[in-house]
């Protein structure tokens, strides 16, 4: 059975495993006050061009995302996202469960935009009872979006202008930051990021690290006090420098966005082999993940060989599905898929 469900079917590159057996006996400081650590926050800075940023290393996306948005938020106050947002589907009422509402927004392919946060905002202040609802302060967005989508630079500045001009917070998931940022449908430089949000979070879990992400905060307000925040979600590990050692790996000679390109250029292929074909998609190709409509004979068949999740039902015979492809995938895998297309 070849793999396309998901970009963490794999463990992680080759590097990080040799690293992490020849730093095995090694002794250092816990809690990510390691040299590796330190040495894997300074790669990120200098990569992301963010030398005042504040680098945190955790061990899933779910954990980034309710430390960063429970130690931001009051305990009046909510977080906006997309409907299809990863917080509001797929986390288990995690943001819920530290007392913060998730504010959706209906939109056509997961991302937001500046015009619909001025809407909800807007119509929170001019409510006359406005203190008897939750307060919006927070608008998280995933790039890319949780159906494979971008944002282009401008959407993403005419957001996070919206966002200052009212005075909330924008924070990114990066889950799958590296298929964003490398896509070819991409038109936002990596340096770009430290000005377009508040905070932001690398995925390491799905983009070639065993398990981890990095959690970079600009806003010198969400600064103070993040470590206690982490140690109060359990998230702050003893032996940190397991998650800096992967850190270093990915952020040496740029390893992140070099694993990221190969992604996409597997994505590519199948997706042109799709079109070829003459099949359609649920949302537009731009990343690692892929949603074609199939045939559900077609669909059944593929299960033999493939496997993949669905992504909804378009009619009593056809099926969104969807490929995801990864840092490991392989172009026989590749070739595989398309084969049986």
């Amino acid at each position: 059975m070849i793999n396309f469900e998901s970009d963490y079917t794999e463990g992680c590159i080759d590097e990080i495993l040799l690293a992490l057996k020849d730093t095995n006996h090694e002794q250092t400081s816990g809690y990510g006050t390691d040299p590796h650590c330190e040495n894997a926050r300074n790669l990120i800075r200098k990569e992301f061009d963010c030398k005042d940023a504040d680098v945190h290393f955790v061990v899933g996306g779910t954990q980034a995302n309710l430390i960063v948005i429970g130690s931001t938020l009051r305990p009046y106050q909510a977080v906006v996202c997309a409907e299809s947002g990863h917080i509001n589907v797929h986390e288990t009422g995690a943001i819920e469960a530290t007392g913060h509402k998730c504010m959706t927004i209906a939109t056509k392919d997961g991302t937001l935009t500046a015009q619909q946060v001025e809407d909800m905002y807007l119509n929170h202040i001019n409510d006359e009872t406005f203190e008897h609802t939750v307060q919006p302060k927070m608008v998280y967005i995933s790039l890319p979006t949780e159906n494979g989508t971008l944002y282009t630079k401008q959407q993403l500045t005419d957001l996070y202008t919206t966002c200052k001009k009212y005075g909330l917070y924008l924070f990114i998931d990066g889950a799958r930051l590296g298929y964003g940022l490398t896509s070819y449908e991409n038109d936002i430089q990596i340096q770009d990021l430290k000005n377009l949000c508040d905070v932001f979070y690398i995925g390491g879990t799905k983009v070639g690290a065993l398990f981890g992400e990095a959690i970079v905060i600009l806003n010198p307000a969400l600064k103070k006090d993040f470590r206690y925040n982490i140690k109060q979600r359990g998230a702050l590990l003893a032996k940190g420098r397991l998650l800096g050692i992967q850190f270093e790996q990915l952020f040496t000679n740029h390893k992140y966005f070099e694993i990221s390109k190969h992604a996409i250029a597997c994505a590519y292929e199948i997706q042109k082999a799709l079109q070829d074909k003459g099949y359609t998609f649920l949302y537009q190709p731009q990343t690692n993940q892929l949603f074609p409509i199939l045939e559900n004979t077609k669909m059944e068949e593929l299960r033999t060989q493939f496997a993949f999740h669905t992504a909804g039902k378009i009619d009593e015979t056809h099926t969104a599905v969807r490929f995801v492809t990864s840092f490991m995938t392989t172009m026989d895998n590749v070739n595989a898929l398309i084969k049986a297309l």
